[in-house]
């Protein structure tokens, strides 16, 4: 495809639709049950999320009919992450949206390629060299409409679109893998720590505790007592502090640890050797547990890498705790933890107030024997997030060569 056969168009001039979502507030108009309703948290790079959905009255919904979105149109993020991009699937009759940009392609424009252009390195500096707004910045509608970008013919766009929607295809695939492997490991622990039914209950006493009965030999323990714990170091940005970043080290912020599933892989940043100087390194199996921001999320390190002083970080002793086992049960009182967190100016749970969480603790031959059922689900819930995370980084590597042209994509498709 050579550039010849690229033409620069607006996006107004090929989009037979170009619109926003509701703007204002929505605390109050959410309901159990309704129309699926999008925010900017559902919309992931080439992905719809609807783990968090969320839900309007029909009367709400036809009042925002400007905004109802159909199979095939592309939702752009205006806040947050502006630019973040994906086509909307045949999954729902009906949706509606908040703070999105939504975009109907006309016939000369596939959806899944003009969800690649805003994905791109490009797109999203494209993006936000257009954000307006004083208090918070975000891309509006005339912008999107005067964006200007470079087209192909369709057939190409349609073959670009169908090896990135390949890669996608491949990447939602380990996703299902690794959701059901992490829900036969909850599974197992709720049967064996929420419910104690662990192999040989029956013989075992209740016995009182402070937070209930709980089977005899079982103590609360303090997380000091079950290994080490401390602080991440260091807090900068990126932006005032550019000679720390871009180099060999990983570094895992809060939203990281938010968005991964049990294993921490897929970092936004990485440290320098003047970062790490002023950082500190921890070895895979730690467990990371918020303390500000996303407070009371946690994840385990899958590999070597520094984190910021809002994240604990929590080193078992193998011969008394398992990072997963203190994740999963720290993951059960999540809400405590959060309440627990509450300021008066913000939210801060502090290493202090976290120690002072107790953990119900098995004996070691329980705890040994739940390990080793979970180990070989955990080993391959890993492999599969690091083949996801290949797969991602390939894809995004090939994007920007496929989109400028630099493959070509009729050979491939040959």
């Amino acid at each position: 495809m050579g550039s010849s056969t690229m033409r620069k168009v607006k996006l107004k001039e090929v989009c037979d639709r170009i619109t926003v979502g509701h703007v204002g507030p929505m605390a109050d108009k959410y309901t159990p049950e309704g129309i699926p309703f999008l925010r900017s948290q559902n919309i992931s790079p080439f992905r719809l999320n609807v783990e968090e959905i969320k839900y309007v009255p029909r009367e709400f919904h036809e009042k925002l009919r400007k905004s109802a979105l159909r199979p095939g149109d592309v939702a752009v993020v205006r806040t947050g992450y502006p630019g973040t991009a994906c086509v909307i699937p045949n999954m729902f009759n009906e949706l509606n949206c908040s703070d999105l940009v939504v975009i109907t392609p006309s016939s000369e424009l596939n959806p899944h390629y003009l969800a690649a252009i805003f994905n791109s390195a490009w797109g999203m500096a494209s993006v936000a060299g257009n954000l307006v707004g004083v208090a918070q910045q975000h891309f509006n509608i005339g912008a999107a409409k005067e964006l200007e970008v470079q087209l192909p013919p369709r057939a190409t766009q349609d073959r670009i679109a169908g090896i990135l929607s390949a890669y996608d295809e491949l990447i939602e695939n380990s996703q299902r893998r690794i959701k059901i492997l992490e829900s036969m490991a909850r599974a197992l622990y709720r049967e064996w720590f929420v419910h104690f039914r662990f192999p040989g209950h029956e013989s075992v006493p209740r016995v009182p505790s402070p937070l209930g009965a709980i089977p005899k030999g079982w103590e609360y323990c303090e997380l000091s007592e079950l290994g080490f714990i401390g602080r991440g170091k260091s807090r900068h940005r990126p932006r005032n502090e550019p000679s720390l970043y871009g180099g060999p080290y990983p570094f895992f912020q809060t939203g990281d640890i938010k968005e991964s599933r049990v294993f921490l892989l897929t970092h936004s940043q990485t440290y320098s050797e003047a970062g790490l100087a002023q950082s500190k390194l921890w070895e895979p199996g730690t467990l990371c547990i918020t303390i500000a921001a996303n407070i009371a999320e946690t994840a385990i390190l899958g590999k070597t890498s520094c984190f910021p002083d809002s994240v604990v970080g929590f080193v078992a002793d193998p011969s008394k705790s398992d990072a997963f086992y203190v994740k999963l049960y720290l993951d059960s009182i999540k809400q405590q933890m959060q309440n627990v967190s509450r300021g008066t100016t913000q939210d801060n749970l502090s290493l202090e107030k976290l120690l002072g969480f107790r953990v119900l603790t098995p004996p070691s031959a329980i705890l040994q024997s739940f390990r080793e059922k979970v180990t070989p689900l955990l080993v391959l819930l890993k492999t599969l997030l690091q083949q996801e995370e290949n797969l991602r980084r390939t894809r995004d590597l090939l994007l920007p060569r496929l989109l400028s042209g630099q493959i070509d994509v009729e050979a491939i498709a040959s």
